[in-house]
């Protein structure tokens, strides 16, 4: 018999990636699956909602329909046998309802059925779950429900467009989401391909599991919102394989004028200008300029530019240089590149054995703006800003 798995060692192994999802043995018969598939409905019901489905008018058909077929579940043996290996919540407890124990009025499992417009089972027999829908319905259906329009999501969208623009800049990055990270009020995810924001976060509570849970209030940036339970958006993200966590990046001193003691050296941002004799870049030599990042001295990096394509086959002469202390040197690097990605150099040469080659870190930027850009970086401004190659100027977005 399988060890029975409590629900922190369910969390347990969530966090290291092993699936705790029931998986039905081998060789197991239709008969047999058919009870197994229709316990699971049971199973996601009381997972999204912290409690095992109630009879009664206050509650929504479906959850009735739950109620019926647990209680029929608990009353068969065979059913009782077949899952109480797999009933890791303790839903079938012992048979505590006969027929007549259910509430007068209520309608029977067929009836329900019909009700939605749905073909009970000819022989009536609980196995024979015609009604059970496949997994990938049922999980459009429950994302349905779980969204609902914004009414206020114009007070939310330009935060969206904002944590975008700041993507784009490298300001923000993302990183896989784990079952570990603590989920707070203003926190942002991707989930389902979309920009997903923890807009508020009710009392905490004790689940009838004995779990502590709260109620989210979780927006998207296309206009809909949802009222995930704290464990269900959690659950919800680590079953996401694509899902992200959105992470303000904090640069720390960038560059730093004057190293204070703790600061990690990191090197330096460098702008170079080429002595090509190329004739365009003759022409516009005091515009482009070849911005890169490096951790080691900066003369030395180019000491064999005229070998090199990436230095245009030229020698070239540092036009600044920015110190850098404990910063990602490729992400800034990177962020650089994107910021004047629209006035990259476009052009090509060859190299010394007749390759065809494109250098990719030369940019027609006039010096005195690369020197803004990097002091909107040490601000934290520049996600608010984007470079016009018209006007040779950094313009707010």
């Amino acid at each position: 018999m399988a060890e029975h798995i409590t629900d922190e060692d369910r969390e347990l192994l969530d966090e290291l990636g092993v699936d705790t999802a029931p998986v039905a043995a081998g060789g197991r018969s239709p008969r047999e699956q058919r009870i197994i598939a229709g316990f699971e409905e049971i199973e996601r019901f009381v997972e999204n909602q912290g409690r095992a489905p109630q009879h009664g008018e206050h509650g929504d058909i479906f959850e009735r329909l739950y109620a019926v077929r647990l209680d029929r579940i608990r009353e068969s043996a065979e059913c009782r046998e077949v899952l109480k290996e797999l009933d890791t919540r303790g839903l079938l407890g012992s048979a505590s309802h006969d027929s007549a124990s259910i509430v007068e009025g209520e309608r029977s499992d067929e009836d329900l059925l019909a009700s939605l417009g749905l073909e009970p089972s000819p022989d009536n027999d609980i196995t024979r779950l015609v009604h059970v829908r496949p997994r990938e319905e049922i999980k459009a259906a429950e994302e349905v429900a779980r969204r609902m329009p914004c009414e206020d999501f114009d007070a939310f969208q330009p935060l969206f467009e904002q944590v975008q623009r700041e993507l784009n800049a490298g300001v923000r990055s993302t990183a896989k989401y784990e079952m570990k990270v603590e989920i707070k009020k203003g926190d942002l995810f991707i989930h389902d391909g979309q920009k997903a924001l923890v807009a508020d976060m009710g009392q905490e509570f004790t689940s009838e599991y004995e779990r502590q849970n709260r109620r989210l209030r979780v927006i998207y940036d296309n206009g809909t919102e949802s009222g995930y339970l704290l464990r269900s958006f959690q659950r919800a993200l680590y079953k996401d394989p694509a899902s992200r966590r959105i992470l303000k990046t904090d640069p720390g001193p960038l560059f730093a004028g004057i190293e204070e003691e703790g600061d990690l050296a990191t090197g330096y941002v460098y702008v170079l200008r080429s002595k090509s004799d190329h004739p365009f870049v003759s022409e516009h030599r005091s515009l482009i300029h070849k911005i890169g990042v490096t951790g080691g001295d900066v003369s030395s990096r180019i000491a064999g530019a005229r070998k090199d394509p990436t230095y245009l086959l030229a020698d070239v002469e540092i036009a600044a240089t920015y110190k850098l202390a404990n910063i990602d040197r490729k992400r800034l690097e990177a962020l650089l590149h994107r910021f004047f990605s629209s006035a990259r150099l476009d052009m090509e040469l060859k190299d010394r054995f007749g390759l065809q080659v494109e250098p990719r870190e030369w940019f027609l930027v006039p010096l005195s703006v690369i020197d803004e850009t990097i002091n909107k970086i040490k601000d934290g401004t520049i996600s608010e800003h984007r470079y016009d190659p018209e006007t040779g100027r950094i313009t707010a977005i």
